[in-house]
């Protein structure tokens, strides 16, 4: 957890920082009543690049142990050589709970932890900065490694630790491995980030047309947003999986899948159609509620950093 520890300094240092700042001069006094409800939070001015920095990794780090044992089902549920173990989420999680214990659920999560922080600060503070312009940069393409390493622990219970099972994967399989699946990924991420941030932003402004800071609409912009893309895009997230994986395979056809169209290939011999949906529901139960709680610690951080002390028990009492 030392991402999130650092990330809490992180805030701590810049809200004390915030507080040791030189008052702006005095404004003339304002009634007594004044309604802090109608404070547009996106143009303060202390929203600056630092906030986008700070509530992202935050967010991003108190979504990746919250949603992991969905995401840990859903890469069981894809990969091809134990697609018929693990049929549905229900069955899946009884089967690893009774089989590899209660913390196979969460094998692998300190690749996502380490990662998480760094990688969606950035993610946010691109996405504030290019907010019209720009939407998609998508940080996953940025801890590519780690998330090949992330899904052989998923699924290998003799996988070791994290720097034990990098240097399996590098010794065995040479370091195309970790980036074989690159292209793949960088081809869903584009579709899957455009269709989250245009979902977000529709819902955002459907539920809440003022643009104030209402946390109801973010936890449900949110949720939406991470469910549509997470459907649409599961095609290709079964596709990256199968890539990502095939060093565990037996199958020497999955062993020598090295691009999009191999994968594809292989899912429709396989399974049909229906193999590009499978685990869809575990990938929407991972992704939609992982979605609306960092979008929305996010847009509550961002608020507390930026806005003065003084508004921020309104801030809490809106909670």
């Amino acid at each position: 957890m030392a991402a999130a520890a650092a990330a809490a300094g992180g805030v701590a240092a810049a809200l004390a920082l915030a507080s040791a700042a030189p008052a702006a001069p005095a404004a003339p006094a304002a009634p007594a009543a004044a309604d802090d409800d109608d404070i547009d939070y996106e143009s303060l001015p202390g929203s600056s690049l630092a906030a986008a920095l700070l509530a992202g990794a935050f967010a991003a780090t108190a979504t990746a142990i919250v949603t992991y044992p969905f995401d840990a089902v859903k890469t069981r549920m894809q990969f091809m050589s134990s697609a018929q173990l693990y049929s549905t989420i229900s069955s899946s999680l009884a089967r690893v709970y009774s089989t590899e214990g209660f913390g196979a659920l969460w094998r692998g999560v300190s690749s996502v932890v380490m990662g998480a922080g760094p990688s969606h600060a950035l993610y946010f503070a691109v996405y504030e900065h290019f907010r019209s312009t720009f939407r998609e940069f998508d940080s996953s393409t940025h801890k590519h490694a780690a998330h090949v390493i992330k899904q052989r622990m998923q699924i290998s219970a003799a996988s070791g630790g994290l720097a034990s099972t990098g240097m399996r994967i590098l010794r065995t399989e040479g370091l195309r491995a970790f980036y074989v699946s690159y292209p793949t990924t960088l081809m869903m991420s584009i579709p899957y980030q455009s269709i989250q941030f245009a979902t977000y932003e529709y819902m955002r402004s459907t539920l809440n047309p003022s643009g104030k800071y209402d946390p109801t609409s973010h936890i449900i912009a949110g949720g939406v947003a991470g469910a549509v893309a997470s459907t649409i895009t599961n095609p290709l997230d079964v596709a990256k999986t199968l890539l990502q994986t095939r060093g565990l395979a037996s199958d020497s056809a999955l062993r020598q899948a090295s691009s999009l169209s191999d994968a594809f290939k292989i899912i429709y011999a396989r399974s049909g159609f229906a193999g590009f949906a499978r685990g869809v529901g575990a990938r929407v139960l991972a992704n939609a509620p992982s979605t609306a709680i960092c979008w929305t610690t996010y847009e509550f951080l961002k608020v507390v950093i930026s806005s003065p002390s003084t508004d921020d028990s309104a801030v809490t009492a809106k909670l």
